[in-house]
């Protein structure tokens, strides 16, 4: 379920990206800065539970600002 939730706020961000690029930074920040909190929580566990808790925020966290990204360059290539 956390999973399909991520995919769909990283297919937003594409598209908002790509339609909006200005205005996608502000949504891409605040998806990141939540997800940093919840790798923070986690990451708070004791040993590597802690490290194993923490990864898939981190990796989600870096999934949305690759797909931000991908949209604003996308965008930048277009001919028009």
């Amino acid at each position: 379920m956390v999973v399909l939730a991520v995919v769909a706020v990283c297919v937003v961000l594409l598209v908002l990206a790509f339609l909006l690029p200005r205005l996608s930074r502000h949504p891409q920040r605040g998806t990141q800065r939540s997800l940093g909190a919840g790798s923070q929580a986690a990451g708070k566990a004791p040993g590597r539970l802690g490290r194993w808790l923490s990864k898939p925020f981190r990796s989600s966290s870096k999934a949305v600002g690759r797909s931000g990204s991908a949209g604003r360059r996308a965008r930048g290539r277009m001919p028009f």
